[in-house]
């Protein structure tokens, strides 16, 4: 919704029922900025390295 930033649940939520649930994400991270190359495509290399050591949540 305009003015209001997300939680994991709503996206989780929002995606619930629209994608299939072997394809829903385990977790959601929140990230600044997407880094991105020269030509704009998102730079992949460079969030696997900032998430290196990302561990999933156990609830």
């Amino acid at each position: 919704k305009p003015g209001k930033e997300p939680s994991k649940a709503d996206i989780l939520d929002f995606m619930d029922g629209k994608v299939a649930k072997w394809w829903m994400p385990d977790d959601v991270a929140f990230v600044g900025e997407i880094p991105h190359t020269a030509t704009g495509k998102i730079q992949k290399i460079t969030l696997r390295q900032q998430f290196k050591d990302y561990r999933l949540p156990t609830d």
